[in-house]
């Protein structure tokens, strides 16, 4: 989901006459009227001196942004425009152009920003009209250590509603999902978080609390209808002043937030960078802004004796998991959003699984939620995806439609042995000893002495594979049981390995 608000490069274009006459034009004050709702543009200021033309644009997404590399280019009375690039934050996305030009009355904007088309007028604004789309600002907190909450001290298991539901998500569901939990066992096989990923929110009112949307009438009677079927609900939220569906954030209400939510029973929280990214784009403010809520929702859990399970959701920028701890964080992404593909799981299973030593009680590297059950690869896949997330250590987070699940879906999402590989104690993540062909061996070492062993094919054919068991330290005769099997095998045995499939193990010398 993180990937539709991401950063926004725009060069925008200026008519004009010729240059000094036109930017003489087309300096001052500028009001947007009706702009499209991403990013919302509000205001502009143009403004020439000896420096030279420079600016500000504000939008609702990301506040008051620069207007870097202002120049006029082009040439004859036609071409003459003036360009230049606002920037959110992130380094990824290529720059969209954009057109200003003037309609009689004022200036009219055309073109794109990122996935929505622009067409909003501006026209020149009094110095109230410019005041009263102000953007606020607040500060940060100094540097400081976030004690942690004691939770998740293994990974955190559950089912999240973003990977198939997205905003379209309503209270029925998430109490559908919740008794669909209980009824399958899997809230008995450890998935006990029920979390509401984006779409809940509603508005803030006048003392600036924020209510939930229609489709939520009654947040505590929900946690309350979780919490009796002995699981926990999660919420979600942005540091920035809206989510990456254009919901409200927690820009500037971080604390009251952290009450509200505390109020309503809440157990768990995702925090996403999402407009953010605008604000919070140094290694600095991005610490400083998840320290932020890890110590609101700190003393939150304190008034309440509600602690809450704290992910970090900020695609894996600036070695979070270095610091995730500091702030209060449980869990931290360490890559994009996944998508319910071979292609973007493997990418990210394989070769984006975060730095090891990050990873143990209390805290873990996130690489996003299981795509199981949502169609998009083969059985042989997503048993790879289950077991890949378990060697890593990673929370398993469900992803589908828990009130209509398949049995090769029940069996893939409730197998006891393999959870009890992600759940293991130690905490140890899991890493690749040996990659050649497309084949990997991957082991992880276990509390009770015993090693976890996959053996992946990448290829798009079966191959064969055997385990090396003296050289990974497991002598000539180890004891070995193949947990997708469910029995006990030879040491010596060669395993078959289905295209893009997994044979997983543990051994125990």
């Amino acid at each position: 989901m993180n990937q539709l608000f991401r950063r926004v490069l725009a060069g925008i274009l200026l008519a004009g006459p010729a240059t000094a006459a036109m930017a003489a034009d087309l300096t001052g004050d500028w009001v947007f009227q009706a702009a499209p709702s991403f990013p919302r543009f509000s205001k502009m200021v143009i403004r020439q001196d000896a420096g030279g033309l420079h600016g500000t644009i504000t939008s609702e997404w990301y506040g008051d942004l620069p207007m870097l590399d202002l120049k006029v280019v082009g040439e004859g009375p036609a071409g003459k425009r003036l360009v230049f690039h606002i920037d959110n934050g992130n380094p990824k996305l290529k720059p969209l152009d954009l057109t200003l030009a003037p309609n009689g009355q004022g200036v009219t904007l055309t073109g794109q920003v990122w996935y929505e088309k622009q067409e909003a007028s501006a026209h020149r604004a009094t110095a109230a009209e410019m005041a009263a789309l102000d953007f606020p600002t607040y500060p940060l907190p100094a540097p400081a250590h976030v004690p942690g909450n004691g939770l998740a001290r293994t990974p955190p298991m559950g089912w999240s509603s973003w990977n198939k539901f997205a905003e379209a998500i309503d209270d029925k569901t998430v109490r559908d999902i919740a008794d669909a939990l209980v009824r399958s066992g899997l809230r008995d096989a450890g998935y006990v978080y029920v979390n509401i990923d984006d779409g809940w929110q509603g508005e803030r009112g006048p003392d600036g609390v924020l209510h939930p949307n229609a489709k939520f009438p009654d947040m505590k009677a929900l946690a309350d209808y979780v919490h009796a079927r002995g699981l926990k609900l999660g919420i979600y939220s942005s540091p920035g002043p809206k989510s990456c569906a254009g919901y409200a954030g927690s820009y500037g209400h971080v604390e009251q937030d952290a009450r509200t939510w505390a109020e309503w029973g809440v157990d768990y929280l995702k925090y996403d960078l999402c407009s953010g990214e605008g604000f919070y784009h140094t290694a600095e403010t991005v610490q400083a802004v998840y320290q932020q809520m890890g110590a609101a929702l700190a003393a939150a859990g304190a008034a309440t004796g509600r602690p809450v399970v704290y992910s970090l959701c900020e695609y894996g920028r600036f070695d979070v998991g270095a610091w995730g701890r500091d702030v209060g964080g449980n869990l931290w992404r360490t890559t994009g959003d996944i998508e319910d593909s071979y292609a973007s799981m493997a990418a990210i299973g394989f070769d984006k699984n975060g730095v090891p030593h990050h990873t143990g009680p209390g805290g873990w590297n996130d690489p996003d939620m299981l795509e199981v059950g949502n169609g998009g690869m083969t059985t042989e896949e997503y048993r790879t995806h289950i077991s890949l997330w378990a060697l890593m250590a990673a929370p398993l987070l469900m992803g589908n439609d828990a009130r209509s699940m398949t049995k090769d879906t029940l069996a893939l999402l409730g197998n006891a042995e393999v959870i009890a590989i992600d759940q293991d104690p130690l905490g140890r993540q899991g890493l690749p000893v040996r990659k050649r062909d497309g084949m990997e061996v991957w082991t992880r070492p276990l509390a009770d002495g015993s090693v976890a062993v996959g053996l992946f094919n990448r290829t798009d054919k079966p191959v064969v594979m055997t385990a090396d068991w003296p050289a990974l330290g497991l002598g000539d005769h180890p004891s070995v049981r193949d947990l997708w099997a469910h029995r006990s095998v030879a040491p010596r045995a060669v395993h078959t390995v289905p295209a893009h499939g997994v044979v997983l193990l543990r051994a125990t010398r």
